[in-house]
Order: structure tokens, then sequence, then C-alpha cells
């Protein structure tokens, strides 16, 4: 009973402390110190199944370990033991999957696949959810990650609300920065979703004219909680001064570096489990400097290919920019409506997602 003799273990530097100092809030303070100090002794920490972890990552990228085991045998020097290893498993002379530091314990990916809805509660245009009562949103989320389940019943779904928090926006606005940020009520209701969906929530960010520096802050108090992530967009990121919807914007890596370690830091400083943050992406100028990209404990980054049109074109798209550039995972935007115009025939279906090497982790739908 290791906890009964903690208690009283701490119970006796209690009463030490008061014979001492006379001093009810400094032996408050003591008690809790020592407390505190013991926990740490006895409690051990959550760790990241490794094992689990790389097995994973090569399943996404179709390679069995039967065939790691053939290829890093004869691979000089010997490879490390995964079990020792620093970063992830990686395969001599293939991309996938990427060798990146081990996020810490409780990640959610690879061990779940995120699929997200997503939308802006303003604007049936922007997504299904604009475009459905909640209930509706909440029934229609619940059909297609049992779908997903179905098609990959190793991985479990983790389902996500999306909600685009910052919006580019045609006109300059009051400060000059073309983006049109939601009001509390609108993120909460969001946040509501994701419970009811007993999943999380990802705020997306478009930042127009401003930057990540300036809209990141004003949204630290939800990134706070455990069940918030990040994604950012590109495609309306105006570095040189253009109106959203003129051009495609970009990122470079130094950007994107930076919306890894504002998150790191409010995981270290809150004691949360690893964030996820999603890229955008569908051109290569989208994403620049892509190897300088840094996955950190705190921080898994997905890379979305979320560029609309026929099966043949997305498999493409995907193939041609998402693939050639690896970071860490990889994920797929699906539109109900974008992506069955003609030549298409229909969407993606899961099990073509699935074939697609690497298979992507996170599936949105928009």
């Amino acid at each position: 009973m290791p906890l009964l003799i903690r208690g009283a273990s701490v119970g006796v530097v209690a009463l030490a402390l008061v014979y001492t100092f006379g001093y009810s809030g400094l032996v408050a303070s003591e008690y809790r110190s020592a407390a505190a100090d013991m926990a740490e002794r006895f409690i051990p920490l959550p760790e990241l199944d490794k094992a689990d972890y790389d097995a994973r990552m090569l399943a996404l990228a179709h390679v069995s370990t039967t065939t790691l085991a053939a290829m890093t045998a004869s691979t000089t020097p010997p490879a490390v033991p995964l079990s020792t290893a620093s970063t992830s498993v990686a395969v001599p002379g293939r991309l996938w999957p990427v060798s990146a530091v081990y996020p810490n314990a409780d990640a959610i990916l690879p061990f779940k696949r995120v699929v997200a809805y997503y939308g802006n509660f303003y604007s049936a245009g922007m997504g299904v959810l604009g475009e459905y009562t909640a209930d509706r949103v909440l029934a229609m989320l619940a059909s297609t990650t049992a779908k997903w389940a179905a098609a990959d019943p190793s991985t479990p779904v983790m389902p996500a609300i999306q909600y685009i928090a910052s919006v580019a926006q045609g006109s300059a606005g009051a400060e000059g920065k073309y983006i049109l940020r939601m009001p509390d009520d609108q993120i909460e209701h969001a946040l509501d979703m994701a419970e009811a969906a007993h999943g999380i929530l990802i705020l997306d960010v478009q930042v127009g004219k401003s930057s990540l520096e300036r809209e990141l802050p004003m949204l630290e108090k939800y990134l706070k909680m455990r069940e918030v992530h990040l994604a950012i967009d590109p495609e309306f990121s105006m570095k040189y001064g253009d109106r959203p919807g003129t051009v495609i914007g970009t990122f470079d890596a130094a950007d994107i570096n930076y919306a890894a370690e504002y998150l790191a830091h409010i995981v270290r400083d809150n004691h949360l489990p690893p964030k996820i943050l999603v890229v955008h992406r569908f051109t290569q100028d989208m994403v620049t400097n892509y190897k300088k990209i840094r996955p950190l404990p705190e921080v898994e980054i997905v890379m979305d290919m979320d560029g609309w049109g026929s099966q043949a074109k997305k498999e493409g798209t995907y193939s041609r920019v998402i693939v050639p550039e690896p970071v860490q995972f990889t994920g797929i935007k699906l539109f109900y409506k974008n992506d069955l115009k003609p030549p298409s025939t229909g969407l993606l279906t899961t099990s073509e997602v699935l074939d697609l090497t690497p298979a992507p982790i996170y599936i949105q739908y928009q």
C-alpha cells in the first residue's frame, strides 16, 4: 500500500515543519511541496509505446515488419534497436515513414485517425459546419467515423470539429488585415459540438495580411484546453500584399516552426498531451523549405492535401505535392461538392484513401 505509506511520510514531514516554524502559511506551502515531491517519486509518468508507434508508422507507409527487418539487416552500421532510438522508424531508401522525434505520451497520432468536419457557422459555402444544423452535422460525422473505423479496424477514429476561427476576406476591415475573427460564442459552440461528438476541436486560422505571431495569442485561452488543436492555411497567408482570393498564399518553414513552438510552449506550461498542427497544402509554393520544418515531442505535424477535383486529380496532387516532401504525418481533404464536379464520378472511397502511400492519418470533409 505505497499510497498509505507515502501519506504517513508526508504527515511526519508536516508535523516537523509545524514544530520548527510554527507558521501555518509556510507549513501549508512546505506540505504541498513535500507531497508533490513524494508523488513524483512513487507515481510513474506515462510513457509512449514506441514499438506500437513504429509499427503504425510502417503500416501507414505500407511497409511490412518483415521487409524492414530484411532491409535493416543489410545496412552498415546495424540499425539502432527501435526501443532505444530517439527518433521514430525509417526505412533505408524510402521517404516514408519519416524519421522524426517521438511525441510525448498520450499522443493522438498515429494511434487514432482523426476524421474532421470543417467549416464556419456563418457561411454555407465554406463547409458542412455552416450548411447544416449542429444535430445534422453530428449525425453525419458519427456515420462517417463509423465508416472509417470499419475500413481500418486496427486504427480507432477520433472525431473532430474543425472550425475556421479566423476567416480571410476580400475587404480590409478596420485593421486592414483582411480577416474576420470569430466571436467567442461561435468558438464555444464549436467546442460544444466537439464535446458532443466525444472528439476534439481544431481551430483553423487564415491570417490574410496579418501573421501567426499576431493571431495565435488571440486564441491562446482555447489552445490551452486539452481537446483543442490548431490548423493553419498557407493559401490565405498574403505575405506579398495581395488581397486574399486573388493569388495563392504561402508559409515558410519558419512560420510553421513558429506555430509548432508556440503550441509546444502551451503544452509544456499546462502539462498537456501533444497538440496536432495541421498545415493545408495543394501546391509546391504554399510551403517553402519543408526540410527545415521540425516536429516536436509536444506537437505532431500533419501536411494536409486540400485540393479538390476528380479522384485522379486528387491522387496526382497528393503524390506530387505531399509525398515527395515528407514532414511527419499526412492528411487529405474530401469535398462533398467540389470533388463531384465533372469528370469526377464520386469522392475517393475509404479504401482508395487508405491505399495511398503513405495512408493519411487525418481526413477532413468540407
